[in-house]
């Protein structure tokens, strides 16, 4: 599956599952923006994130995480 920047759920998943350790509170979005990009499965421009879409990802990471932990 091809991810794009909109596709926050998947993202999350994806990021949970390569930083399972990282609370994504702690994350800065530089860093956040370019372990995205890295993923395999990333296909959109990178120049195509904002503030918002990363902070959507972000909380929708927080989600995953917090419930991989109960």
């Amino acid at each position: 599956m091809d991810l794009k920047w909109q596709d926050s759920e998947e993202i999350a998943i994806r990021l949970v599952e390569e930083y399972p350790e990282i609370d994504p509170l702690t994350v800065r979005f530089t860093d956040m923006h370019t372990w995205i990009v890295a993923l395999p499965e990333f296909r959109d421009d990178p120049k195509k994130s904002n503030e918002k879409i990363l902070e959507t990802i972000q909380m929708a990471w927080h989600e995953e995480y917090q419930d991989s932990k109960t």
